[in-house]
């Protein structure tokens, strides 16, 4: 413990004395807390509410920059009582317990493959839920406990308290035990990042069914499960769980991944069928029962047919999007302003909110990625304009992500839509290809769904405005080439390097590609036969298209002027 408290442990800021006290709404705020027991106020260059990923990178940037800083963080527990520590979703509920569990599901995967390299595995395998479960939470704790270190390191107060706002300078927070303390600030960022939603309307659903606030805390295996939701979480928390041999099926009332390239999106969903995830399409949930046996009754309405239909289940799960933690701010006490539709807080280039010394960054803002490195980022470049003299913004362009599904899918930059949207369909250029991964074929393993798709501009140098690639490490894959896409004048230059034999090379090679162009150089043999587009459907599968590169737009199986559409 030691030696972990002293690898966490910065450069301990040197700290200004401050001998100014705000006092601008005092009175109010006395008069606010009414016949509460209430602490002496305490006042602070910059106050952040939320200890997320994002606040709590702003309040250490801001400390090291020598700026009394204090943190408010308070988590309210789900509707099962699911609690946790400091750190946000990403820590506790988010990223960290999601990609080991995913990893603890690839493990069994890799378990079944290694009898073909020699490996003597006695099959089949069990696998143990509780002590999955045991090991992450245990991780996360820790992470807890690391980030109230670092806050301590760097003489950052934290208050753990429920805060409110009295003014535009000064919070209320109630703690656990009601008491109340005041704080004021010069300045104050908002960081309260946001919460799954229920779908209120449907009976049953908040009090039977769980989130994922409450997914990878569960003590005991959740069985049978019913996923509700088409959203990247719902995807990656039905991955795992059949991943571990949990019977799962995934409700989706329309498209998977809204917002991703759709046609990546399909192979994603495609691939998590075929191993073993059911999908119930365009189905609505509109009850939930609980049965005598202590199961899940579920009814839902299919809308294809106009029929209603019932499962049973043991743990339903609803991942139908996040709401922003904005409504018990008293914001209109501060004069912040909110979109009316999604309750996120309007903010400038500057993250600056309405009221100019108040910031909001990370899944609270309006119009930003729900994503940790970019809140992390924005926190701390937020900290250096404010305190360090630097202009510098952040830029939320080409953000690579990944989805951590069962057969990973990254990508950066434009989807094939939105790059028709911008440009125009007669300016973009598609180039895909299928691969199959070294270490598939040994196993024979299915490669069916691996696939890498780079969405240009047609005209020279054809910069590449997307990178989307389906297949195992994709966030890896994808992290490199982010630096391609925002740096595209480099890589259409000097094409990169790569490491032989792995999935970078199948990337590089189309890149390598394009900025030569030597893309459709050979034909594979339905093209020489001119097989049509029946032959084009069943050659863009591995096989005659494996080891070479296509461009949708200049298909010879198509008519002239025509773009075959997958």
């Amino acid at each position: 413990m030691a030696a972990m408290a002293a690898a966490l442990r910065g450069p301990v800021a040197r700290f200004r004395s401050r001998t100014r006290a705000w006092t601008r709404g005092t009175r109010g705020a006395a008069n606010a807390v009414g016949g509460q027991q209430q602490q002496q106020q305490q006042s602070f260059d910059l106050l952040v509410i939320g200890g997320g990923s994002g606040g709590l990178a702003c309040a250490k940037e801001a400390a090291q920059l020598g700026k009394k800083v204090a943190v408010a963080d308070y988590v309210e527990p789900s509707p099962r009582g699911t609690r946790w520590g400091l750190g946000g979703t990403c820590v506790n509920v988010g990223c960290i317990p999601k990609k080991l569990m995913h990893q603890a599901a690839l493990l069994g995967g890799m378990i079944k493959d290694a009898h073909h390299y020699g490996w003597e595995v006695t099959l089949p395998i069990q696998h143990s839920w509780k002590k999955m479960a045991e090991a992450v939470q245990n991780h996360v704790k820790s992470l807890n406990w690391g980030h109230r270190v670092q806050l301590q390191d760097r003489k950052v107060k934290y208050f753990n308290i429920k805060a409110s706002f009295v003014n535009e300078h000064m919070v209320q927070g109630v703690d656990k035990g009601g008491k109340v303390t005041l704080l004021s600030a010069d300045h104050i960022v908002i960081a309260t990042g946001g919460r799954p939603r229920y779908p209120t309307q449907i009976k049953g659903a908040m009090e039977y069914g769980v989130t994922s606030d409450d997914i990878f805390w569960l003590k005991e295996s959740p069985g049978k499960t019913l996923v509700v939701g088409a959203s990247y979480v719902a995807l990656e928390c039905a991955g795992f769980l059949t991943g571990i041999g949990l019977d799962t099926t995934v409700m989706m009332r329309s498209i998977p991944l809204r917002g991703f390239d759709q046609q990546m999106s399909s192979l994603v969903t495609e691939h998590m069928e075929s191993h073993g995830t059911r999908f119930l399409k365009g189905c609505v949930p509109s009850l939930i029962q609980k049965l005598p046996t202590g199961q899940l009754q579920v009814t839902w309405e299919d809308h294809a047919s106009g029929k209603e239909d019932t499962g049973t289940f043991d743990t339903v799960l609803w991942a139908i999007g996040r709401v922003p933690e904005t409504r018990n701010l008293n914001l209109e006490k501060a004069g912040v302003n909110v979109n009316p539709e999604n309750q996120k807080i309007v903010v400038d280039a500057q993250e600056a909110t309405s009221v100019p010394h108040i910031f909001a960054i990370g899944d609270v803002a309006e119009g930003r990625p729900e994503l940790t490195p970019t809140a992390i980022k924005a926190g701390k470049l937020l900290a250096q304009r404010l305190f360090g003299k630097s202009s510098a913004l952040m830029d939320y362009s080409n953000v690579p992500t990944t989805v951590f599904t069962p057969l990973e899918y990254g990508c950066v930059g434009l989807s094939e839509e939105e790059a028709v949207a911008l440009h125009g369909q007669e300016h973009v250029e598609v180039y895909h290809a299928y691969y199959k991964p070294l270490e598939f074929t040994v196993t024979d393993r299915d490669a069916s769904q691996c696939y890498i798709k780079m969405v240009c501009l047609r005209e020279p140098p054809q910069l590449v405005l997307g990178l989307h690639f389906l297949g195992p490490n994709a966030g890896e894959v994808t992290q490199g080439f982010a630096l391609g896409i925002n740096l595209p004048k480099v890589m259409m230059d000097r094409p990169p390097q790569t490491v032989h034999l792995t999935f970078h090379f199948e990337c590089v090679q189309m890149w390598g590609v394009i900025c030569t162009g030597d893309a459709d150089s050979r034909d594979p043999s339905h093209l020489l036969r001119r097989g049509g587009e029946t032959a084009h459907l069943q050659a863009l599968r591995p096989g005659a298209h494996c080891d070479w590169m296509l461009r949708l737009s200049h298909h010879p199986c198509q008519a002239e002027g025509t773009r075959y559409a997958m």
